[in-house]
Order: structure tokens, then sequence, then C-alpha cells
């Protein structure tokens, strides 16, 4: 049984830490050239640790003091405990204890599979119902404290920012809300805090993390909605790279 009081601790320190990031405005994080040298952005890990230890190694942030790192999208996937559960809720409090370790350079988008363990939307995949298995997960490495441990992994999440702005022309989300050129993006969700409405079906941050509607027209709306010329997502396989 993994150690139930440090996961606790080190997810309510990063989720306040993540309410409390410099470069934090509502819930975009802001970078230029004042705080930022560069950003290393990646995509989805969904539990793949080889994955996630070449991104560490490539961003090497010891070595680079202004660089900046954003990850997302770690739950469901990857290696499950004998019983089937879950094991990608180790990778997820790995990620706090980045934001613990470097609080103004490592942020942690909200993505759609973060989001559904939040607001216990259902995902199924390959007929397993993945947020089951994530509860699994838990309960095989925490017993009777999972519950707490998952309490405070919620609040982590409810904490993590939307997007990221780099200079005045990129934007960064998990992905790029559908029909925002017929059905308006309420772009106001980026400066307020989140609201129910907001991560429940058709709201404005459930639509940023999971829409997949990349026509160039589409593309074109959302990117005058957020004030952006150049769009950067995960979301989306690409097994060829970007």
């Amino acid at each position: 049984v993994l150690d139930a009081v440090a996961a606790i601790a080190a997810f309510q320190q990063a989720t306040e830490l993540n309410r409390a990031t410099p470069s934090r405005v509502g819930n975009v994080l802001t970078f230029a050239a004042d705080n930022a040298a560069d950003v290393l952005v990646s995509a989805d890990l969904h539990g793949h640790r080889r994955n996630y230890d070449a991104i560490l190694a490539l961003a090497d942030l010891d070595r680079h003091p202004r660089r900046h790192l954003i990850m997302q999208e770690v739950c469901h996937g990857g290696p499950t405990y004998p019983d089937g559960g879950c094991m990608s809720h180790r990778m997820l409090e790995d990620v706090a204890r980045l934001k613990v370790r470097y609080p103004e350079r490592f942020h942690f988008l909200l993505s759609n599979h973060e989001l559904s363990e939040l607001t216990d939307f259902p995902i199924m995949k390959s007929r397993k119902m993945l947020n089951v298995m994530f509860r699994l997960g838990m309960k095989a490495a925490y017993g009777d404290q999972a519950d707490a441990v998952r309490a405070a992994a919620m609040e982590f999440i409810a904490s993590c920012p939307l997007a990221a702005r780099i200079g005045q022309t990129v934007f960064v989300s998990h992905s790029c809300p559908e029909r925002s050129d017929t059905d308006c993006f309420d772009a106001e969700v980026l400066a307020r805090p989140y609201a129910k409405r907001d991560l429940c079906d058709g709201g404005a941050a459930f639509r940023t993390v999971w829409g997949r509607d990349f026509r160039s027209q589409n593309a074109a709306a959302f990117a005058k909605a957020v004030n952006a010329k150049c769009l950067i997502h995960g979301h989306e396989p690409c097994p060829m790279g970007y």
C-alpha cells in the first residue's frame, strides 16, 4: 500500500501552487520574454511512463532555469494492477509533485480524461470503463485511504488552468471546441473561476477539452474568439508527430 498521506500532501500543495502561479491570469497562463526563455508543450501521455520520462529529460528544467514545461492528460492508460485497476493515478501524483518542485515553471492543463474524473463523466474504451478502472487502481494503491486521496486529486484537477498564451499569437489548449463557427465559444471562461456549468457536458471548459472539430473554419472562429493566430492542441492521435 502506497503512502496516502504523502500523496494527499502533494495534491494539496500543487492545488495551492496552481492557484498562485505568477504567470496565471484567470484560467490562462501567459508567457512572454520577461518570464520565459522558451516553452515546451507535450501532448497526451495516458500513463505512458517512458514518454513521460523522455519529456522530462528533454525539458531538463534544472539546467534551463527560464524554460517552462506544459503537460496534459496523464489519466487512463498504461500499466494496470493485478486486479485490473489502472495505475495512471501514479502519474497524476507525479505531475502534482512536479508542480511542487517547479511551482513557477511546470504546468498541467485541464484535459478531457482528467475532467471526466472530476465530473464522473463516463469514458469507455476497448469495452472497459476507464473511470471504474481508475478508481480500482486507487483502491489497490491506498486501500481504505483511497477516497481521501481521490478527493485531494480532484481538488488538484479542479485547480488546473485551461489554456496558455505564448507571446501575442500562440494559444495552447487541450483541444478546439466544436462548432465555434456556428455556436459561439464563451471565452469568458478563460477569465472567471470555473462554474459547474463550464465543466459539464456542453459547457465552455468541457467544449475546450473534448472537441475534435479541426475544420479550418472552426479553427479560425476559435482563434478569433481567443485572440490568437496559432493554436496548439493535444487530444488528437497523431502517429507521425505534429
